[in-house]
Protein backbone atom coordinates (compact mmCIF):
# COMPACT_ATOMS: atom_id res chain seq x y z
CA UNK A 1 0.00 0.00 0.00
CA UNK A 2 1.17 3.45 -0.64
CA UNK A 3 2.53 5.25 2.56
CA UNK A 4 1.76 9.24 2.87
CA UNK A 5 3.05 11.49 5.02
CA UNK A 6 0.80 14.44 6.09
CA UNK A 7 2.34 16.96 8.49
CA UNK A 8 0.36 20.31 9.89
CA UNK A 9 -0.21 21.48 13.38
CA UNK A 10 -3.90 21.81 12.64
CA UNK A 11 -5.36 18.02 13.65
CA UNK A 12 -8.66 18.89 11.86
CA UNK A 13 -6.93 19.62 8.39
CA UNK A 14 -5.07 16.30 9.20
CA UNK A 15 -8.07 14.26 9.73
CA UNK A 16 -10.03 15.68 6.97
CA UNK A 17 -7.16 14.77 4.45
CA UNK A 18 -6.39 11.69 6.16
CA UNK A 19 -10.70 10.80 5.14
CA UNK A 20 -10.30 11.77 1.98
CA UNK A 21 -6.98 9.84 0.99
CA UNK A 22 -7.34 6.38 3.09
CA UNK A 23 -10.79 6.63 0.58
CA UNK A 24 -8.72 6.30 -2.24
CA UNK A 25 -6.39 3.25 -1.04
CA UNK A 26 -3.28 5.27 0.43
CA UNK A 27 -1.55 4.42 3.83
CA UNK A 28 -1.85 7.84 5.95
CA UNK A 29 1.13 8.87 8.37
CA UNK A 30 0.29 12.10 10.19
CA UNK A 31 2.48 14.19 12.36
CA UNK A 32 2.26 18.13 13.91
CA UNK A 33 5.37 19.34 13.62
CA UNK A 34 8.86 19.59 11.45
CA UNK A 35 11.04 17.73 14.12
CA UNK A 36 8.64 15.00 13.90
CA UNK A 37 7.97 14.87 10.49
CA UNK A 38 12.01 14.87 9.91
CA UNK A 39 12.22 11.89 12.10
CA UNK A 40 8.92 10.33 10.46
CA UNK A 41 10.16 10.73 6.97
CA UNK A 42 13.70 9.04 7.62
CA UNK A 43 11.86 5.92 9.16
CA UNK A 44 8.64 5.71 6.94
CA UNK A 45 10.77 6.63 3.55
CA UNK A 46 6.73 8.01 2.61
CA UNK A 47 5.74 7.62 -1.43
CA UNK A 48 4.57 12.02 -1.06
CA UNK A 49 4.90 14.53 1.65
CA UNK A 50 1.76 16.68 1.90
CA UNK A 51 3.51 19.64 4.01
CA UNK A 52 2.19 22.54 6.12
CA UNK A 53 4.50 25.46 6.22
CA UNK A 54 3.82 26.93 9.69
CA UNK A 55 4.70 24.42 12.01
CA UNK A 56 5.63 24.38 15.78
CA UNK A 57 9.51 23.95 15.55
CA UNK A 58 10.88 23.70 12.39
CA UNK A 59 9.29 25.09 9.96
CA UNK A 60 8.16 24.18 6.54
CA UNK A 61 10.46 25.74 4.68
CA UNK A 62 13.29 23.87 6.55
CA UNK A 63 11.98 20.61 6.76
CA UNK A 64 11.33 20.59 2.53
CA UNK A 65 15.13 21.95 2.30
CA UNK A 66 16.31 19.12 4.64
CA UNK A 67 14.21 16.45 2.81
CA UNK A 68 15.50 17.60 -0.82
CA UNK A 69 19.19 17.26 0.61
CA UNK A 70 18.41 13.37 1.14
CA UNK A 71 15.25 12.73 -1.41
CA UNK A 72 13.61 13.47 -4.08
CA UNK A 73 10.43 12.29 -2.67
CA UNK A 74 7.22 14.30 -4.13
CA UNK A 75 6.60 17.06 -1.69
CA UNK A 76 3.05 19.28 -1.95
CA UNK A 77 3.02 21.99 -0.16
CA UNK A 78 -0.32 22.70 1.81
CA UNK A 79 -0.52 26.42 3.48
CA UNK A 80 -2.80 29.21 4.52
CA UNK A 81 0.21 31.60 3.17
CA UNK A 82 -1.03 32.41 -0.38
CA UNK A 83 1.46 35.18 -1.32
CA UNK A 84 3.63 34.50 -4.63
CA UNK A 85 7.38 35.29 -2.75
CA UNK A 86 5.67 31.98 -0.19
CA UNK A 87 5.19 29.60 -3.66
CA UNK A 88 8.02 30.43 -5.33
CA UNK A 89 10.15 30.15 -2.35
CA UNK A 90 9.06 26.75 -1.65
CA UNK A 91 9.20 25.76 -5.05
CA UNK A 92 12.77 26.94 -4.95
CA UNK A 93 13.55 24.65 -2.19
CA UNK A 94 12.18 21.85 -3.79
CA UNK A 95 8.12 21.40 -3.42
CA UNK A 96 6.70 19.71 -6.57
CA UNK A 97 3.40 21.40 -5.84
CA UNK A 98 1.35 23.88 -3.77
CA UNK A 99 -2.24 24.22 -2.36
CA UNK A 100 -3.51 26.97 -0.75
CA UNK A 101 -5.96 26.99 2.29
CA UNK A 102 -8.75 26.44 2.25
CA UNK A 103 -8.93 23.46 -0.10
CA UNK A 104 -11.29 21.19 -1.62
CA UNK A 105 -10.04 17.76 -0.51
CA UNK A 106 -10.89 16.25 -4.31
CA UNK A 107 -8.26 18.85 -5.66
CA UNK A 108 -5.80 17.42 -2.85
CA UNK A 109 -6.32 13.94 -3.74
CA UNK A 110 -6.14 15.10 -7.45
CA UNK A 111 -3.06 16.26 -6.87
CA UNK A 112 -1.78 13.19 -5.16
CA UNK A 113 -2.37 10.97 -8.12
CA UNK A 114 -1.30 13.24 -10.78
CA UNK A 115 2.34 13.00 -8.66
CA UNK A 116 2.09 9.25 -9.18
CA UNK A 117 1.09 8.99 -12.01
CA UNK A 118 4.07 11.87 -13.26
CA UNK A 119 6.59 9.25 -11.33
CA UNK A 120 5.34 5.69 -12.32
CA UNK A 121 7.63 3.86 -15.11
CA UNK A 122 6.51 3.79 -18.27
CA UNK A 123 5.51 0.43 -19.86
CA UNK A 124 8.59 0.43 -21.74
CA UNK A 125 11.60 2.25 -23.10
CA UNK A 126 11.24 5.81 -24.81
CA UNK A 127 14.52 7.50 -25.66
CA UNK A 128 13.80 10.70 -26.68
CA UNK A 129 16.65 13.34 -28.42
CA UNK A 130 17.00 16.91 -29.63
CA UNK A 131 20.75 18.13 -30.41
CA UNK A 132 23.06 16.81 -27.52
CA UNK A 133 20.17 16.18 -24.96
CA UNK A 134 19.31 12.88 -24.63
CA UNK A 135 16.19 11.39 -22.21
CA UNK A 136 15.54 8.14 -21.56
CA UNK A 137 11.32 8.14 -20.12
CA UNK A 138 11.83 4.78 -18.85
CA UNK A 139 14.93 5.09 -16.48
CA UNK A 140 13.97 8.68 -15.98
CA UNK A 141 17.60 9.72 -17.10
CA UNK A 142 19.09 12.90 -18.86
CA UNK A 143 22.24 13.48 -20.89
CA UNK A 144 23.86 16.35 -22.35
CA UNK A 145 26.38 14.80 -24.28
CA UNK A 146 28.36 12.38 -21.88
CA UNK A 147 27.39 14.33 -19.06
CA UNK A 148 24.32 12.85 -17.18
CA UNK A 149 21.91 15.91 -15.83
CA UNK A 150 20.93 15.78 -11.83
CA UNK A 151 17.53 16.74 -12.25
CA UNK A 152 14.05 16.75 -9.38
CA UNK A 153 11.78 14.64 -10.41
CA UNK A 154 9.14 17.37 -11.48
CA UNK A 155 12.06 19.31 -13.97
CA UNK A 156 12.26 15.88 -15.52
CA UNK A 157 9.02 15.30 -16.36
CA UNK A 158 9.12 19.49 -17.49
CA UNK A 159 11.89 18.96 -19.70
CA UNK A 160 10.62 15.67 -21.02
CA UNK A 161 7.36 17.53 -23.04
CA UNK A 162 9.48 20.13 -24.36
CA UNK A 163 11.76 17.12 -25.35
CA UNK A 164 8.00 15.41 -27.18
CA UNK A 165 7.92 18.80 -28.58
CA UNK A 166 11.14 20.27 -30.16
CA UNK A 167 10.83 23.78 -31.22
CA UNK A 168 7.33 23.95 -30.90
CA UNK A 169 6.05 27.18 -28.36
CA UNK A 170 4.55 25.80 -25.62
CA UNK A 171 2.30 27.98 -23.35
CA UNK A 172 2.68 28.20 -19.26
CA UNK A 173 -0.85 27.55 -19.30
CA UNK A 174 0.08 24.09 -21.89
CA UNK A 175 2.85 23.40 -19.58
CA UNK A 176 1.47 22.93 -16.77
CA UNK A 177 -1.42 21.15 -17.51
CA UNK A 178 0.62 18.49 -18.91
CA UNK A 179 3.69 18.22 -16.79
CA UNK A 180 1.83 18.87 -13.61
CA UNK A 181 -1.10 16.13 -14.91
CA UNK A 182 -4.49 19.07 -13.95
CA UNK A 183 -5.27 22.52 -14.44
CA UNK A 184 -3.04 24.90 -12.28
CA UNK A 185 -4.67 28.23 -13.11
CA UNK A 186 -3.37 31.32 -11.80
CA UNK A 187 0.06 29.62 -10.50
CA UNK A 188 2.27 30.52 -13.90
CA UNK A 189 5.35 31.28 -11.84
CA UNK A 190 5.89 27.62 -10.98
CA UNK A 191 6.86 26.76 -14.95
CA UNK A 192 8.96 30.08 -14.59
CA UNK A 193 10.92 28.90 -11.35
CA UNK A 194 11.36 25.49 -12.84
CA UNK A 195 12.45 26.49 -16.81
CA UNK A 196 15.12 28.90 -14.68
CA UNK A 197 16.49 25.58 -12.69
CA UNK A 198 16.72 23.48 -16.09
CA UNK A 199 18.22 26.91 -18.05
CA UNK A 200 20.97 26.39 -15.43
CA UNK A 201 21.56 22.34 -15.34
CA UNK A 202 21.25 22.92 -19.76
CA UNK A 203 24.23 25.74 -19.46
CA UNK A 204 26.88 25.16 -22.01
CA UNK A 205 24.76 22.96 -24.00
CA UNK A 206 23.57 22.88 -27.48
CA UNK A 207 20.12 22.74 -26.84
CA UNK A 208 18.04 25.15 -24.43
CA UNK A 209 14.92 26.60 -23.50
CA UNK A 210 13.93 29.51 -25.61
CA UNK A 211 11.46 32.40 -24.46
CA UNK A 212 9.29 33.34 -26.72
CA UNK A 213 7.90 36.98 -25.52
CA UNK A 214 4.06 37.19 -24.40
CA UNK A 215 3.64 33.39 -25.39
CA UNK A 216 5.31 30.71 -23.77
CA UNK A 217 8.89 28.57 -24.15
CA UNK A 218 10.33 26.33 -26.61
CA UNK A 219 13.06 23.59 -26.42
CA UNK A 220 15.66 24.56 -29.68
CA UNK A 221 18.83 22.68 -30.65
CA UNK A 222 21.91 24.66 -32.43
CA UNK A 223 22.88 21.45 -33.91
Amino acid sequence: MTTLLLVDDEKNIIELERLYLEKEGYQVEACYDGHTALAKFRALKPAAIILDLMLPGVDGWDVCRRIRQESDVPIIMLTARDQDIDKIVGLELGADDYLTKPFNPRELVARVKAIFRRTSPTPKTQRLSIGDLTMDLDRREATVGKRQLELRAKEFDLLAVFAQNPGIVLTRERLLQIAWGYDFAGETRTVDVHVAHLRKKLANAHTQIETVSGVGYKLVSEQ
